[in-house]
This record gives C-alpha cells, sequence and structure tokens, in this order.
C-alpha cells in the first residue's frame, strides 16, 4: 500500500509498507530507498531523483518527504507539474543500504494538482454556466463542471448518500482485469469492466450501476481522478449535503474507486480524511458513493 499527499510548494509526503522478497513485512528496520519522478509514462525520463533510509514502524510502514531527502539529480521545486502525467518510482533496500531489490511504480494522481493548482477552479471551458458547484440536481449534488468544445455544458454528480460503509471491491480479488478497469479518468468504463468479469457476483461497481437513487439509474462507482475533483470541492459538496433532507455526509474515512492497479489483488481507493489516493487490497471492506455525469 501506498500513499502520497502534497504539503506544499517543495515537499509531498509519501508513505508505503515495505516488504521483503518473501513478501514479509519489514518492521523497525532502516531502509534504504531511491525515489524517482518519472514524466509521461512509468519508464518515462526521471525529472527528479533523491535518496532516503527512513525507519519503518512495526507494521512495516515507512513514512518519507519527498523533496526532502538526499539529492541525486533534478530539482524538486522546479517540476513543472502540468507537463505531467508523473509517476513515482520507488527502489528499496531493506537492509537500509543502497542494493535496491524492491521496485515499484505508480502514477501521481492528485497530488500534482495541490501542488501547482490548489485554487485552479471549479468549472472549465468558458463562463456563463446555468449550473453551479453544490447545486442539488439530477439525483445528488454537482461536483465538478465544464463544457466541450461546442459550449455545451456538462457535471458530474455525486448520490446524496453512502450506497454502503463496508464492501469488498469485488468477489474477485486475485485476478487482473486489466486496462479497462484501469482508467484513471473513466469510472463508468471502469465499472462496467468490473462487473462484465467472468465470475461476478458483487463488488462496490456493482452497488452504484444497480442503484436507483434519487430516481436516477445511470449511476456509477467513481474514478480515482473523480474522486479527487470531488475533494477539491468537498466544503462545498459537504455544506449542500447538510441542507439536504435526508442526505448523509461524506465520512472522514477510505472510500473504493472504480480504478484497478496494475497488481492483480489491488485498486485505487482515496482517503477522504486527507485527500490522498492509495491503494489496497481489493477483499478490504470500504465506502462506497455512486456518481453520475451529465
Amino acid at each position: 500500500m501506498t500513499s502520497v499527499l502534497a504539503q506544499g510548494p517543495n515537499k509531498m509526503s509519501y508513505q508505503a509498507i515495505i516488504r521483503n522478497t518473501s513478501n514479509a513485512l519489514v518492521g523497525n528496520s532502516a531502509v534504504g530507498m531511491r525515489i524517482s519522478i518519472l514524466q509521461t509514462s512509468a519508464s518515462g525520463t526521471a525529472v527528479y531523483v533523491e535518496t532516503q533510509t527512513p525507519t519503518t514502524n512495526a507494521n512495516g510502514l515507512a513514512s518519507i518527504e519527498i523533496g526532502g531527502g538526499t539529492l541525486v539529480s533534478g530539482s524538486f521545486t522546479n517540476i513543472n507539474w502540468a507537463n505531467g502525467p508523473y509517476f513515482i518510482k520507488t527502489e528499496t533496500d531493506p537492509a537500509g543500504g543502497n542494493n535496491y531489490t524492491i521496485t515499484g511504480t505508480s502514477q501521481l494522481l492528485s497530488v500534482p494538482y495541490a501542488l501547482y493548482a490548489a485554487n485552479a477552479g471549479t468549472a472549465s471551458g468558458g463562463g456563463n454556466f446555468t449550473h453551479y458547484i453544490g447545486e442539488e440536481f439530477g439525483g445528488g449534488v454537482i461536483f465538478h463542471l465544464w463544457k466541450d468544445a461546442q459550449g455545451v455544458e456538462h457535471g458530474l454528480i455525486v448520490d446524496k448518500t453512502d450506497l454502503s460503509t463496508s464492501q469488498v471491491w469485488s468477489n474477485i480479488q486475485n485476478t487482473i482485469i486489466g486496462p479497462s478497469a484501469q482508467s484513471s479518468w473513466d469510472g463508468l468504463s471502469n465499472s462496467n469492466a468490473i462487473v462484465g468479469q467472468a465470475g461476478h457476483t458483487n463488488s462496490a461497481a456493482a452497488l452504484c450501476l444497480n442503484s436507483s437513487n434519487g430516481g436516477q439509474s445511470d449511476w456509477y462507482l467513481p474514478s480515482v481522478l473523480e474522486l479527487s475533483m470531488l475533494w477539491n470541492n468537498y466544503y462545498t459538496v459537504v455544506r449542500s449535503l447538510t441542507q439536504i433532507s435526508g442526505a448523509t455526509q461524506l465520512q472522514p474515512a477510505l472510500y473504493w474507486s472504480s480504478t484497478e492497479w496494475n497488481y492483480p489483488y489491488t485498486a485505487w481507493t482515496y482517503n477522504f480524511a486527507g485527500g490522498n489516493a492509495l491503494y489496497d487490497d481489493k477483499y478490504f471492506t470500504y465506502y462506497v458513493r455512486a456518481v453520475r455525469a451529465f
């Protein structure tokens, strides 16, 4: 499990569960880490590289601040986050040295937005919007707006209530679906791929696709970036929810996204206690709240 959270213009918090080559937790130990920020792809150019030697806790959790390690190359403060996507590559030596035997790469999702566009706005594609962020509309509350090239207004709506407080990602937990369920932005496509997997009987995605809340029939499990956009307008949305009879608040907890990670047993969640994305095992039980588009 990893998580990332922007702290400001010069550092970024990062946490990872460290396991050795036998998949055993490395607890209460100093570990050697080399961290690289890659541009464009998981095999792209390293625009920044540093090393650190954190000490894990009893559960194997290592916590560091990227941008605060020993510089190898590049400049963290000069990274232009608008020229992404960016990926974080970690190389780990469980023995604490620089014999890096464990490697992992994941895409930075919500973090660049916090670093380069903390107040970039809530609607894109021009002015004169009919709707507004926080409006009760279409069975829920609007949390994102944009206009297409023809000037047609579109938006994303979050359901007024959670569909579950304790749901596995899917009953199929050790088989990877692949690219059809790994979109960082297309939650509907991901959701359809999840329920279409052979042997599927229940999932967070199915709860959403089968929902008729608010008189709507086109709900789906949001992608990890859709949850990030919901977080970006968290204050406005939860303020609206408090004023709607029967609505329930978004909880300071982990919510499942529909975005599968590229390991067979993991998928992305979003932490509404701190505003960061992380991936976890599909058999864990987390909150589920549906979204829909118009």
